[in-house]
């Protein structure tokens, strides 16, 4: 299972949100590129680097810092956050990002994002699938739509969708575990490479996302707070 630490990012520092209320923010480094170096130095490969700015905003923000990371470092990143356009999307992998998560869009424009989907590849682009109480979030989670969770996964898995990352926003932030039920309830329905985001604490957490079929597991507060190190991380990839 890939192990992907995120990084996210408000004006230019490294920030992490609970339940992705932004009111909540708190900085835990002014330079992403510093963390990003010391997450390939503790030999982990995979980066989630999300774009909160670009999230709140409608449009990619930090595309510098993308950049700055991609030319220093050799980890694998997904970003997200903020992209609206195929024109976004050249510019996050001309950047140096691998993959592209889109979730807002897929929402609102379920059209655009297939004719993405054809245009880049299910093994480029990442349905973003975020959900409280069973039914989808976009914009940031800043608006709540009435469309199913796994009614959403499974029409985009049918139009050749191939990876998901599903946060649960309940548990984002909350360091109380992750929604493992649902993935198990998720996965049981629908084939697709689940990438589980949220609440994610323990070594424990992370083995029993795996058991449970997960593809990746997305690790944030629980490493910036220090309950996570990423020695930890290292032995579980």
């Amino acid at each position: 299972m890939r192990i992907i630490l995120a990084l996210d990012i408000i004006g230019g520092k490294c920030v992490r949100l609970t339940r992705g209320d932004f009111s909540t923010k708190k900085i835990y480094n002014e330079d992403p590129l510093e963390v990003a170096l010391e997450i390939e130095d503790n030999g982990l490969s995979y980066l989630h680097l999300v774009d909160l700015d670009g999230a709140r905003n409608k449009k990619v923000e930090n595309l510098r810092i993308l950049e700055k990371i991609a030319v220093r470092t050799k980890l694998k990143i997904d970003f997200g956050g903020g992209i609206r356009t195929s024109e976004d999307i050249a510019s996050v992998f001309n950047a140096g990002a691998v993959q592209v998560t889109a979730g807002s869009i897929a929402v609102r424009e379920p059209d655009t994002f297939t004719e993405w989907l054809d245009k880049f590849g299910n093994e480029k682009l990442i349905l973003g699938a975020d959900a409280i109480d069973g039914k989808i979030s976009a914009s940031g989670w800043l608006e709540t739509s009435d469309k199913d969770l796994i009614s959403f996964l499974s029409d985009y898995a049918s139009k050749g969708v191939k990876y998901t990352v599903c946060t649960d926003i309940s548990r984002d932030g909350m360091l109380s575990g992750p929604s493992t039920a649902l993935y198990k309830e998720i996965l049981e329905s629908v084939k697709i490479n689940l990438i589980a985001s949220g609440g994610i604490t323990t070594p424990d957490d992370v083995i029993a996302l795996h058991e449970t079929g997960c593809e990746g597991a997305i690790i944030g507060k629980a490493f910036y707070e220090g309950r996570l190190t990423l020695k930890q991380l290292g032995t579980l990839c």
